[in-house]
């Protein structure tokens, strides 16, 4: 794990937020953080792995420990980077912990990287409207939930800042309010089914 101050710097780099619980993580969030990467022109992508998520059950969730070091087993150190970030934060809740790191790091630019699963239950986030105003988002296609994203009530609600996929790349230098659904491929692997075979993580 590389450790990242939770003080204020003066780095200007362009960096997506991967935020899960990596439970464990997996070949799946190493493809879509190695594409971000190339397509939105990131220096780095951060897998900021969760304390707690309050819209997941707790039964069957690692300690965050171990979760970070599954993480860290994906993680390159350099362009993509395993941190407990969040919960050197103390942050509860993501709307939190974005706000404080944008203070924390004012010259960066910051992307929140999510899947379609998320984007299909995003309303029911605290203050996710919130999330969408401080900082862009970009919406990775997951198999399955990639209708549903697009149908859900946070993007009915977004449709207004909706940019297309083509302005990818340069969605960093948006402050929020802006969101795309980025074309990727589509790895079906999921951390339930990892955890069911005993498989751990690691690289591909």
């Amino acid at each position: 794990m590389v450790s990242i101050p939770t003080y204020g710097d003066d780095r200007r780099s362009a960096i997506g937020l991967l935020g899960g619980s990596f439970n464990p993580a997996h070949a799946g969030h190493l493809q879509l953080a190695r594409y971000a990467l190339m397509h939105l022109r990131l220096d780095q992508v951060w897998l900021m792995v969760t304390p707690g998520n309050p819209l997941k059950p707790r039964e069957g969730m690692a300690s965050f420990a171990d979760r970070l070091r599954s993480a860290e087993a994906i993680a390159d150190g350099r362009c993509i980077v395993a941190t407990d970030i969040e919960m050197r934060l103390g942050a509860r809740y993501t709307v939190e912990s974005l706000r404080r790191l944008k203070l924390r790091f004012p010259r960066a630019r910051f992307v929140w990287l999510m899947g379609a699963d998320s984007l299909a239950n995003f309303s029911r986030w605290r203050r996710w409207r919130r999330i969408a105003s401080l900082m862009p988002l970009v919406i990775l296609p997951r198999p399955g939930s990639n209708a549903d994203a697009i149908a859900s009530r946070a993007a009915s609600w977004m449709r207004h800042i909706r940019r297309p996929a083509r302005r990818a790349p340069v969605l960093s230098r948006y402050k929020g309010d802006a969101w795309t659904f980025l074309p990727a491929p589509q790895n079906g692997i999921s951390a339930t089914a990892l955890r069911d075979s005993g498989i751990t993580a690691g690289t591909p």
